[in-house]
């Protein structure tokens, strides 16, 4: 897996483009070491899924990554674990075929197998549809970020 990290790289970047065209791309470089380091890791806390290309062979179709994380017990998840699903996408020309669909599902039965108690993620209005097939709901938590 970790032989897919340039193209894991290319679909993120599809999916930020959907969001934020024009994003810039010189964060890639700094990037792919990490990405790889992760996808060589079996038993770590990181998940992707791929789909290849049917019709590229060198290329990806679809991918979906996530994290497990520790987060301290609440009456919803009493373990402390929750997956979060950070990346998404569908290369242009494979879309609607269930690719997507096909990798979120790997990805949620990898959390369920750790033992998440739920699931996060940000969803782009495109994307709604398939999250809301999943079962997913909207979070009414408010959310705020800060750069560092």
């Amino acid at each position: 897996m970790a032989e897919d990290a340039e193209e894991v790289l290319r679909l993120r970047q599809v999916m930020i483009d959907s969001v934020s065209p024009a994003a810039p791309t010189d964060w890639q470089a700094a990037s792919l070491p990490g990405l790889r380091e992760r996808l060589a890791d079996p038993d770590g806390e990181f998940a992707a899924f791929v789909v290849d290309h049917p019709e590229r062979p060198e290329a990806l179709a679809a991918l979906v990554v996530g994290t497990l994380e520790y987060r301290i017990g609440g009456p919803n998840r009493p373990g402390g674990l929750l997956g979060y699903v950070f990346s998404v996408a569908t290369d242009p020309d494979a879309r609607r075929r269930g690719y997507a669909r096909a990798c979120m599902d790997e990805l949620l039965e990898w959390f369920r197998e750790r033992g998440a108690g739920h699931v996060m993620l940000t969803a782009s209005p495109d994307a709604e549809p398939l999250y809301e097939a999943l079962g997913f709901t909207r979070d009414t938590t408010p959310s705020m970020r800060l750069y560092l």
